[in-house]
Formats: structure tokens, sequence, C-alpha cells
């Protein structure tokens, strides 16, 4: 059907307004588009450009694996597990305290863990992950995983923590390791990066601090590339850090172990040093305590028992106590008036059971005397008279001379926290400190170790190992670092008359083998094992002249805290010295009664490298050995092997 000629000129007129109106929105679309891509390109230009540069690469840090430690023969001392912890991030949680009450549903939640984390969460960025629970279980990570739609913003994730498997053996020599705290940062002048990351692990006390720049190895780093707010878009690449260093220390486990159990509950200390190579085989304090305890966070009950208990089982009676080291130190007077020439090896000196000097008495503890007694008698039955007289004749100064150059009064190179010096007193020290004059009553004290002198258990062994050897052994601690070994501490030889020194451990032998000895009683008889020692009693109170008349009281009437220090010193064999070993039992009583069975129980188990024969003991002792090795094997507690699951 044809179309009127004016029906066709409307409608062509009518799409040409149509055309016409559409080309003009198109055309104002794109000068619209024009002038906004004109200004964001030209007018815009410096502000893009600065938000450009702001999506940046960071450098962000990756926490290096600590050095482990292990014992002589390979057993782990300290070594990292896995941590599993739950974590929240604040802008993907929504509600937090809903999340939070949600999430205290499926696992135990700490209310000051909580407390910690919110505090943390208003510091901190929302994009950023807050620890809410820190070393759970894999238990609770399954709960957290599974129940993940009704917990948005909470994710499970793991790293590492540091355990100790031997639990309270090591406590005091190893220590342990905390997060770094304000109070760590302000100890430092310049701290390392990489002790800003949240809850890094460093070294505290002991070991773990003395060597924490070998165990904490360097951070590694990955580039990434963050927005302007600081939020992660994509890693470009890492460079992995460097592990800390592994330690192999002197020690052995499995003695260490056998002598913390041999303390059994006394507070006491007990040190085994090898003559040889100055390597310390064992280094015990007691009581002790779990270090995994301050790891994970102590709580205030924990902390509050091992502060408030009498026998401070915080406290490293090994390098940190000090106490007079009574009549152990009686070899040191016998050397210095030895090497003096004031008394031979043969002299001997009358006893009466006191020496008086001016108007005052020094007594024997033996209240009838001793009668004459040369070097040997004298030491074997610990005659206080003789070194009165001794020191007296030779002098205070020489005497601590003396002293120092057989490693008392001498701080020892150990990398353990708050090593004592000790106190080898003379004349100058005591006008330093006192401003007073020396008194020959002070040199009479120090004769017989009671007075200003003061000894560690440390110090006493390594006497001890002095004596036995001729030479200047040193305790050395840490026996190599990632597989390099260090130096020995054997020592040069003492720049000692032979022949005295042989007279002294003569004198030593008779101590412990004659009938007439004070520590006879805890003698070893194996053939090719017999051992050397002194006993020492030191007091921590004044008797009164009153008291000595009625007669001294003894310590078991006494108050714990009231009684002698008992202590033993000894080194076996004493044909081919191998070991020396020293044992203080606080508030003991006597030397020969405390100590000395414990110093011979543990010198045999360091011999016979574990459970000794009962043909080493005297025969009337081997019923009460064989039942004591019984309960100490049963106390023992089973450790973890290199390779093991921890137990910790």
């Amino acid at each position: 059907m044809k179309r009127h000629p004016k029906e066709l000129g409307r409608i062509h007129r009518r799409f040409s307004r149509r055309a016409l109106v559409l080309g003009g929105l198109q055309a104002g679309f794109v000068g619209t588009l024009a002038m906004r891509m004109r200004y964001m390109q030209v007018d815009q230009a410096d502000q893009f450009r600065l938000l450009a540069e702001e999506n940046r690469i960071n450098i962000r840090l990756i926490p290096p694996t600590r050095g482990e430690i292990y014992d002589r023969n390979g057993q782990i001392i300290g070594r990292n597990i896995p941590s599993y912890r739950i974590v929240i991030v604040r802008e993907d949680a929504g509600d937090v305290e809903k999340v939070i009450a949600n999430l205290s549903q499926l696992i135990p939640l700490s209310e000051e863990e909580l407390e910690r984390a919110r505090t943390e969460m208003r510091r901190s960025a929302p994009f950023l992950p807050v620890t809410l629970a820190d070393q759970v279980t894999w238990e609770d990570i399954s709960k957290v995983a599974v129940n993940a739609p009704a917990l948005p913003g909470i994710t499970p994730e793991v790293g590492s923590t540091r355990v100790y498997p031997q639990y309270e053996d090591f406590a005091h020599v190893v220590g342990y390791v905390g997060p770094v705290s304000d109070y760590d940062l302000s100890q430092m002048t310049d701290p390392e990066p990489v002790l800003h990351i949240p809850r890094f692990q460093i070294g505290k006390v002991g070991l773990e601090a003395k060597q924490e720049g070998e165990l904490r190895g360097k951070a590694g780093a990955k580039r990434v590339e963050v927005n302007a707010t600081g939020r992660i878009m994509r890693e470009l690449d890492r460079q992995e850090g460097q592990a800390g260093a592994d330690l192999q220390l002197s020690m052995d486990a499995d003695l260490q172990q056998y002598v913390q159990a041999r303390l059994g509950g006394e507070s006491a200390a007990a040190v085994v040093l090898d003559c040889e190579t100055g390597d310390l085989r064992a280094i015990c304090s007691s009581p002790s305590f779990d270090p995994n305890l301050f790891v994970r966070g102590i709580s205030v009950a924990d902390y509050r028992a091992l502060t408030e208990d009498n026998y401070r089982p915080l406290a490293n009676k090994t390098v940190q106590g000090t106490y007079p080291p009574g009549s152990t130190f009686k070899m040191i007077t016998a050397m210095a008036a030895l090497e003096a020439g004031t008394v031979g090896p043969g002299e001997t000196v009358y006893c009466p059971g006191f020496l008086k000097v001016g108007s005052r008495r020094f007594h024997c503890w033996k209240r009838g005397g001793h009668g004459y007694v040369d070097l040997l008698n004298s030491l074997k039955r610990s005659c206080d008279v003789y070194y009165y007289d001794q020191a007296l004749k030779v002098g205070i100064d020489k005497i601590s001379d003396m002293a120092r150059m057989f490693g008392l009064g001498v701080k020892h190179d150990l990398p353990m926290s708050a090593v004592a010096e000790g106190l080898a007193p003379n004349r100058d020290w005591k006008l330093r400190v006192h401003d007073e004059e020396w008194l020959v009553g002070d040199t009479a004290n120090a004769s017989i170790g009671q007075g200003f002198m003061l000894a560690s258990p440390l110090q006493l062994a390594v006497m001890a190992a002095r004596i036995a050897t001729g030479r200047e052994v040193s305790p050395r601690l840490v026996k190599s670092v990632n597989g390099i070994e260090q130096p020995s501490g054997a020592g040069e030889e003492l720049p000692i008359n032979k022949n005295n020194l042989r007279q002294l451990r003569k004198a030593m032998y008779a101590v412990s083998n004659d009938r007439r000895g004070t520590a006879y009683r805890s003698r070893i008889i194996a053939e090719g094992y017999r051992m050397a020692g002194k006993t020492g009693t030191s007091q921590v109170r004044n008797i009164t002249a009153a008291e000595r008349a009625a007669g001294v009281i003894r310590n078991e009437d006494l108050p714990w805290e009231r009684r002698d220090h008992a202590l033993f010193v000894c080194f076996a064999p004493y044909d081919n010295p191998k070991y020396a070993v020293s044992v203080v039992v606080e508030h003991g009583g006597g030397g020969s009664k405390a100590a000395a069975p414990v110093a011979r129980d543990v010198m045999l188990q360091a011999l016979y490298g574990g459970t000794p024969p009962l043909e080493a003991y005297p025969a009337g002792d081997r019923e009460r050995i064989k039942a004591q090795q019984q309960r100490l094997e049963r106390d023992q507690r089973p450790k973890a092997r290199p390779g093991e699951k921890d137990r910790a």
C-alpha cells in the first residue's frame, strides 16, 4: 500500500527529530566524559599521582627460627614446636563482641587475654589480626574451623614457641624465653626491628638470655605491595631469614637428672666438673621449677608459690649462692703455708681445743682438742687450731692470693645469670669496703672459711679440680656452637710446688679413706675409683660463750634457718682424677652427714656413666643404697629424645 506523500514527510520529520535528540544525548555524554577525563588527568593529576605512589612496596620482616639446645650426647634441652593461636580481624568480624561470645562457647578464653586483645584492637588498624587465644590445642583449632561460618573474622594460625622437655632439670642453667616487653626494649640502645614483632620471644634469664645473639638468628624479609591504608595487596618476593645457632652444652642430661633427683627436696646445690676439659657435666640447684610455666605465662598463684618458698626455687644456688666455705677452705690455707715455707708436711701443731689470740679464744670444733697434728692429720680430722696457727704465720694477703689462684673470689666466665664473684678478702678490701683495718681475728676466721670468706658451689668445684690436676681448670658450659667446638677449659699448669700439691691430695685421700677421716663413712671402695675429699660445716649464727660453756646446741635442735650449712668437695679417681664434685646443703648441719653422702653417690654415677654397682659401696650401706637407687629410678621423669614427640 502506497503512503501519501504528506504522510511520508511527517514520518521523515519525526525520525529526524529523534535522531537529533539521540545524537545530542550521545554528544553530551561524550562531552561530559571528556570533561571528566580532562579534570582527572589534568586538574587532579597531582592528587592521583600521590595516591598511586602510596600504593607502594613495603618490606615486612619474617621471624627467624630460634636455635635449639642439646646436651653433650644430643638429647634435646630447648626446642621449638608449633604453636596454634586464634586471631581476629576487626573489620571482617563486624560485631566483635558477638563473635567473641560465640567463640567463647567453643574454646576457653582467658579474660586477661581478651582484655589485652581489646586494647590491642583499639590501637591497631581494623584490618590487622589480633591474637585472642595463644597456644591452643589442635582440638580447639578443629572446633573453630568447623564453626567458621558463625565466626566471621576469626582465623586459626600456626607459629612456633619454645618448650623444655627436661622440665625442672635444666631450668637454672638454660632459663627460659618470653615475649619481648617494653622493659626489654628500654634496656637496649638500638633494638633490632624484629623485636617489635608481636609475641616475638627472646631469652629472659639463663643461657637463653646470655646467648640470645647466637640463638635468635637473623630475620628474613618479604616485599609486599600495600595500598594507601597499609593493606597488603600482594606479595612480590621473600627472602628467608637465617636460623639461630644450635648450641651443644657440655652437660650430660642423664647425670643432670640423677643429681637433681638425688638432691631431692633439700635446699641444696651440686656441681660436677670434668677435670680434663673443664666441662660442666652437671650443675644442679634444688629445688627447681618448670620453665615451661614462664613461656606460657605463669599464673599469679604459681608465681607466688615459687617466690614465697623458703627454699628459694627460683635462685640458682650453684652460681648465685655464696656461702662461707667452712673447712673446705683449709686446703687453701695449707697451700699458702706450704708455699710460704712456714710449715712442712710433717711439722706438727698442738691443739688443746682452742688458740688464744690476745684476750680472745678461737675454738676448735672438738672441745678437748686433737693434740699434736701435722698436715695430713689436721685435714683428715679437720682440726681448726692447726689452720689458725698457720694463717697467723703466713698472713691474710698470701691466703687471699692463693684462694684466687684456685678459683675462689673469681667470677668465672659462664653464660648464666648472676654469676657471683664470691669473696677472698684481704687487708685492702676491708679498708676499701668497710673503712676498717684488718684484724688478726679476721685472719683466724678466714683460715677455716668463716668470717668474710664466701664461695659458690661452682667455685668450690673449680678449686677441687685445680687441686686434683695442678692446672688452671676453668668451667665450660657451651661445648659447641653450630657444630664448631668451643675453647677447652683444661688450663695451664699452676705456678706452685708439685710436691706440696701431692701432700695436699694425700691428706684429702685420708679424709675419705682413713678410719679417722671425717668422710670415711662416705668412702668409695671400688678399686680404681677411690675418692679424695674434704668435709665442711659453715656457721650461720654466733655461738655465745654461755652456750659454749653449757654445751653447743645440736643442729637438729635448732630451727632450720639457724642450722649450719653442710659442704663437701672431692675428686676421683685419686690416682687419675676425672671428675671434681662440690655439694652444698643449706642448713644441712654437718658436711660429713648431709653433703658427703650426696657427693659420693653423684661421683659414682658420673664415673660409671649410670647406676654404679653395689660393690662400689661399703658392705654396710648396700641395702640402703639399693633401695635408694630403686626410688630414684622411679622418681626420675622420662625425657624426650631427639625426634620424639614432645611431652611438655
